[in-house]
């Protein structure tokens, strides 16, 4: 009997699913448990993501209550009760927490005017590269504050030019300190317009603005702002 046209497409799909049916057996028969594999080791990656993610901000809730008692001991003049879990928190800290006891450790070493281990611990922060930049643009800073005497003044102004530019969170510490240096070079015009930045910039301390101001005074530089003179009585 022939087999009409229609007949003979008909034919010809249920070959084409008979067809794809064995292909998809075949592929599930080789790569079945590969795939189901994959898909177990991509649920488990997912799922040590999300309990890592969870961890961390656990760590980071503990780690900000350590800081704050760390502090309070510090306050009251119990350094020594401070000094283990500041170390701790400085050797395996998270993030922030971390640089903030570095810090922490080096200004205690300030005040014991062991400049020596404060520029050590400030240099830690400085060259963490886990660390946010502002955090180690500020170590760096203290870091060549402690080191200063110690230092060459054009080490002092090549380490901090980059951070003593209007506009930098740090320009009124690092401007000053560049300042200075440019002052032991002898280079007073320099010195002199640097601190007029500083004294003119609403952004910085008071108290470093208004030093600012006097030694741009004696530097022959007019550093009185336009905008902050006296309005008439």
């Amino acid at each position: 009997m022939a087999i009409t046209p229609q007949n003979n497409e008909a034919f010809l799909r249920e070959v084409d699913e008979e067809l794809r049916r064995d292909q998809a057996m075949q592929f599930w028969t080789r790569y079945g448990r590969w795939m189901i594999g994959a898909v177990v080791l991509a649920l488990a990656v997912f799922g040590g993501v999300l309990f890592w993610q969870n961890r961390q901000q656990q760590l980071a809730g503990e780690q900000g209550e350590k800081i704050a008692t760390i502090f309070e001991k510090l306050g009251t003049g119990d350094e020594k009760g401070a000094t283990a879990p500041l170390a701790e928190i400085a050797g395996s800290g998270i993030g922030a927490y971390r640089s903030i006891a570095r810090f922490t450790q080096a200004d205690v070493l300030l005040q014991k005017n062991d400049l020596k281990g404060a520029a050590a611990k400030f240099a830690e922060v400085a060259n963490d590269s886990s660390a946010a930049k502002p955090f180690r643009d500020l170590a760096l800073v203290r870091q060549t504050y402690a080191e200063f005497d110690s230092l060459k003044p054009q080490t002092v102004i090549d380490r901090l030019k980059p951070l003593a530019v209007k506009g930098e969170p740090w320009f009124g510490s690092a401007g000053e300190l560049v300042a200075i240096a440019y002052l032991q070079l002898r280079r007073n015009r320099e010195a002199g317009a640097l601190f007029g930045e500083i004294a003119k910039d609403q952004k910085v301390p008071e108290s470093l603005r208004q030093r600012a101001v006097q030694m741009a005074g004696v530097l022959g530089v007019d550093a009185i702002d336009q905008g902050e003179e006296k309005k008439p009585q």
